[in-house]
């Protein structure tokens, strides 16, 4: 069970990379994100949004170790973290900060549960 845990939160985790790497702009549309003069945005959202975790469900599935999956989910953690202090200081849109928040929750609390 929890190899098709690990396997299977690590599949959405390089499909959502995914959308970061490939799709920066549908991406930055979806999180509400606008370019600016610079394409430095577009650039950071295929970085940070995609290819980290790309590259890092790809590791965990390479190394299928407990820690390299346990890593993706303190990854996530402290994605929801961040959305938390978000609807604390900036008063953003809740509905959306709930849904990927919450999705980056059960994930962070998928993998830490099943590795840890």
């Amino acid at each position: 069970m929890i190899d098709f845990l690990n396997v299977t939160c690590t599949l959405l985790t390089i499909g959502f990379g995914l959308f970061g790497l490939l799709a920066p702009r549908y991406t930055a549309n979806a999180l509400d994100l606008e370019p600016t003069t610079s394409t430095m945005g577009l650039s950071e959202m295929r970085a940070s949004v995609g290819g980290l975790f790309v590259v890092a469900g790809i590791a965990a599935l390479w190394l299928d170790a407990p820690l390299a999956y346990a890593m993706i989910g303190f990854a996530f953690l402290g994605a929801a973290l961040g959305r938390v202090l978000s609807l604390i200081f900036d008063k953003p849109p809740v509905v959306k900060v709930l849904a990927f928040g919450g999705i980056e929750a059960f994930l962070a609390a998928a993998f830490l549960a099943a590795n840890l």
